[in-house]
């Protein structure tokens, strides 16, 4: 079952998946078409899932998912990571790839390797205020509060020494 992104609890859980590229804006409305039919029928032990999504900045898909009706099963998180792979396939994007880094130049959004990212910091190109993207929260409060913030304030944190 989908509901409204705004309508689900704060406490519901998070998975967000990067992109390596900017969406072109005729697939994204292809993705977000198969992202609500799959969040329709998504369910767990035959139990509906009272999920929804978001779409930022053509580059991140956002799942949210309200677990106090009905939890995530093994298989249910699964059958959307297998959704997330035939995403990729079709449309040519790298969504799954947990060794990058996304950040804010301006209002570009830079994607870059974590070896790459450090370099940027070694040479001053990116700093303790540089907004990053923290793809490790993983419910909807910490989304809305720590999902862009100053790498001084994300995991990020650890390679700025």
């Amino acid at each position: 079952m989908i509901l409204p992104f705004n309508e689900m609890p704060l406490g519901s859980r998070i998975w967000i998946y990067q992109s390596d590229k900017k969406i072109l804006d005729q697939d994204l409305i292809k993705i977000k078409t198969k992202l609500t039919e799959f969040l329709k029928n998504w369910t767990a032990h035959g139990d509906d899932l009272k999920s929804s999504f978001e779409i930022k900045y053509n580059r991140f898909l956002i799942i949210a998912l309200n677990e106090k009706s009905t939890k995530a099963s093994g298989c249910s998180i699964d059958s959307c990571v297998h959704f997330i792979q035939k995403i990729e396939k079709d449309y040519g994007l790298n969504l799954l790839d947990k060794m990058n880094v996304a950040f804010k130049q301006g209002d570009y959004i830079s994607y870059k390797s974590i070896v790459e990212f450090k370099i940027l910091i070694k040479n001053k190109s990116v700093s303790k205020n540089t907004i990053v993207f923290n793809n490790l929260v993983n419910t909807k409060i910490d989304y809305l509060e720590n999902w862009e913030v100053p790498a001084k304030d994300s995991w990020h944190a650890r390679f700025l020494a």
